[in-house]
């Protein structure tokens, strides 16, 4: 197959992407105003708790078995060199730009999180259905291409949490804090003062209670300095747990991640859920209608916020320009680095389609996810919205010729 057919096989999926995208901002604008804020708000709680969680347990369920979790032990690996490259080279591009410290986890969940939920599972099936595609039968091709997209999704959504999560956490409580007045100006009295009138002292405080209360103080520090050792680690730990904040770790689509192992992996489960003989069916069956829903819809919350990033904020075009780089060009070119050496040391089976889809793990555009997250910090919302809007405008070409490239390398 030429390369300008392998051009127009990869173009295909990204525009039926940018299509829904755009229903999605003309459905935002004001005139219609149907995905105005409040829909937003409401559509992002109802994919985050409900369509998510079903679109990957139920396909985790359905495609993912024990033999084939085995075979595709390498993807897990291949998505984290994904994040720890882009942490590095975001970590970089923040040094390069000097760019303001309420932006910088922004930045580093930007470069170190690929969409490897929603854009694998609209372009893998779309390639699979082109005539000219060079994965061979369709049916074949969407059925392997469905497993390998699903497990991407599963490890994407447990590395956003585990890591891109509390990045985001950190950097926006600590930019908020530093928003807070933290000294009262000169001349102006405190509340208490104000409320309680001045103070009165009735004796002037003496030598000896100066020294009673630093004999005091060197008891207490005494009395810290000699807890157990065991009592220190314990306490450690959970400073660490406190940290990680594992309620949200544990996040709906984690937990329908976990849910859809389980069933897949375990042979009583499956046989009891999976196929057509299977004699609880219909719950796989309606857990699968609902998620195929949100993919749909999360690429129309994504054309509305693109939206917000018309009005413009006050985010640097060096940062811009820096992420897309990352995304763009640094990690899809380490990307064929790895993949190359995975299939050298016989890590990666021959299968095209599994390369391709490792491949294109390292050149999707930044997840979306992160707007989410923003949302639930109320922090960086307006500056994600322009991030995405550029990204995801050059994501038409990028991914495009990418994915060309990566079929034509693979062939």
């Amino acid at each position: 197959m030429g390369l300008w057919k392998l051009f127009v096989v990869a173009l295909m999926p990204v525009v039926k992407v940018l299509l829904i995208t755009a229903v999605g901002v003309f459905l935002a604008i004001e005139r219609v105003d149907i995905l105005g804020m409040g829909a937003r708000k409401h559509l992002n709680n109802l994919v985050f708790y409900v369509l998510n969680p079903a679109l990957v347990g139920s396909n985790l369920a359905k495609f993912i078995t024990l033999k084939s979790l085995v075979m595709l032990w390498f993807m897990p690996l291949s998505v984290l060199i994904t994040f720890i490259a882009g942490s590095a080279l975001g970590w970089l591009l923040i040094k390069i730009t000097r760019a303001p410290y309420r932006l910088r986890g922004l930045i580093l969940g930007c470069c170190a999180a690929g969409n490897l939920g929603n854009m694998p599972l609209i372009i893998i099936p779309a390639v699979c259905e082109e005539k000219d595609s060079p994965f061979g039968d369709a049916n074949i091709c969407n059925m392997h291409g469905l497993a390998y997209a699903t497990l991407s999704m599963a490890i994407g959504s447990i590395y956003m949490w585990l890591y891109v999560y509390n990045v985001v956490r950190i950097y926006s409580s600590t930019a908020s804090d530093e928003t807070k007045p933290d000294a009262i100006p000169e001349g102006l009295e405190s509340a208490s003062e104000i409320t309680q009138g001045p103070k009165l002292f009735l004796k002037e405080p003496s030598i000896n209670v100066g020294v009673e209360n630093f004999e005091l103080d060197r008891a207490v520090s005494k009395g810290k300095a000699k807890v157990p050792f065991p009592e220190n680690i314990k306490q450690g730990f959970q400073k660490v747990l406190d940290k990680l904040n594992l309620k949200r770790v544990l996040s709906p689509s984690i937990n329908g991640a976990i849910v859809g192992f389980i069933v897949g992996t375990i042979p009583p489960f499956r046989k009891a859920l999976i196929g057509g003989s299977a004699p609880l069916h219909v719950l796989e069956d309606s857990a699968y209608s609902v998620g195929e829903s949100a993919i749909t819809i999360t690429t129309l919350i994504v054309g509305s916020n693109l939206l917000k990033g018309f009005r413009g904020s006050k985010v640097p075009i060096s940062v811009i320009i820096g992420i897309m780089a990352v995304r763009y060009i640094f990690l899809p070119i380490l990307g064929v680095g790895v993949v190359k050496c995975a299939v050298h040391l016989g890590a990666v089976s021959s299968d095209p389609l599994y390369k391709f889809v490792l491949l294109l793990q390292f050149a999707l555009p930044p997840a979306i996810n992160i707007g989410t997250m923003t949302q639930l910090f109320g922090s960086g919302e307006a500056e994600f919205s322009v991030i995405m809007l550029w990204t995801y405008a050059s994501a038409s070409v990028s991914v495009t010729l990418w994915s060309a490239f990566f079929m034509w390398l693979i062939k």
